[in-house]
């Protein structure tokens, strides 16, 4: 009787001790349903991994030099499908404070097996019931874009960008939360993400889950408009027909 292959529960530790990750390390990968996709020494080391690796789980350390474990776990909870975050700290003092930020777990270090065991147990089950609210979600729901700003690694998700604007040697994001200056081009963007991000203009990206409809002005000229009367965006006469295309393709009626 064969019986199917449950995926292990990728987890993504970090400390910035590298002590204190290795004896966690060992204790996930002394549990059979584990495996730790990666490490990260300080909090916008594990933004940028949590974007390029997507884990389950966040081990996460508290006192850490730069961004501390809090910062990061604030940032990670208003994203659209966080990884489940599990506090490791030696401190109990913010335990309070970790529930602010939907920690799933806190614990004591040094931290023990079992208990460790009991809260990726919890854990998973959190990211179970997450999958079934976000089912019937777009595809872009869930991918983040990693930043890295002034004020260190901000993590944007895709689905909240309402377009990309190219000005001399920056781009700027403006999302549902406000504006974001990246230094990415938008030829990376473009390339990277063209499910999500469609151009309009030699110097503009739109995010197309906020495409409403292409209209013509009475001079020519044609503009989007984005849903939610978040205004329009001039769309130049090169690529006024792959979005109209776009909107054939995507749209009903």
């Amino acid at each position: 009787m064969s019986q199917t292959q449950t995926p292990l529960r990728r987890i993504l530790i970090a400390d910035d001790e590298p002590l204190a990750r290795d004896r966690i390390r060992r204790l996930v990968e002394a549990l059979p349903a584990y495996q730790v996709c990666g490490e990260a020494a300080d909090g916008n080391e594990a933004l940028r991994q949590v974007a390029a690796l997507e884990p389950d789980i966040l081990l996460l350390d508290i006192r850490m030099p730069g961004m501390d474990g809090m910062e990061t776990a604030d940032r990670l909870s208003r994203l659209a499908n966080p990884p489940a975050v599990i506090f490791c700290t030696a401190y109990d003092h913010y335990a309070i404070q970790a529930f602010e930020v939907q920690a799933t777990a806190y614990l004591l270090k040094p931290v023990r097996k079992e208990a460790l065991a009991d809260a990726l147990a919890r854990a998973g089950r959190v990211n179970r019931m997450q999958l079934q609210t976000l089912s019937g979600q777009s595809e872009a729901q869930g991918e983040q874009l990693a930043v890295r700003t002034h004020r260190g690694t901000e993590l944007i998700d895709l689905a909240d960008i309402l377009y990309c604007e190219a000005d001399q040697k920056y781009v700027t994001l403006h999302h549902t939360r406000g504006e974001t200056v990246c230094d990415y081009t938008l030829k990376e963007l473009e390339h990277t993400y063209p499910r999500q991000l469609l151009r309009i203009h030699r110097h503009t990206l739109v995010g197309v889950r906020f495409i409403q409809a292409l209209k013509r002005a009475p001079d020519g000229h044609h503009r989007v408009v984005l849903r939610d009367d978040l205004g329009a965006l001039p769309v130049s006469r090169r690529h006024a027909s792959n979005l109209r295309q776009w909107l054939q393709e995507h749209q009903p009626g």
